[in-house]
């Protein structure tokens, strides 16, 4: 899946950085790096997003169409 997501970067007190995810509520990431920040909160982007699908997914019938849906 191809998307585009915001990433809301700032410096850790403690010293490297985290990261959020306004449009994924609970995705945040962490790390040493601003590189390393973006990829953790890449990951649980990533994870959030299947975790949700496959939780919708259990509840559907056998017969529901699914297609899809492209942005921008």
């Amino acid at each position: 899946m191809k998307a585009e997501f915001t990433a809301i970067i700032e410096a850790a007190p403690e010293g490297g950085y985290w990261a959020i995810c306004p449009e994924v509520p609970g995705a945040n990431g962490q790390g040493e790096t601003i590189e390393e920040a973006k990829n953790s909160l890449r990951e649980a982007i990533e994870l959030i997003l299947e975790d949700r699908k496959a939780d919708i997914m259990r509840g559907l019938p056998d017969d529901v169409i699914q297609e899809k849906v492209l942005l921008g």
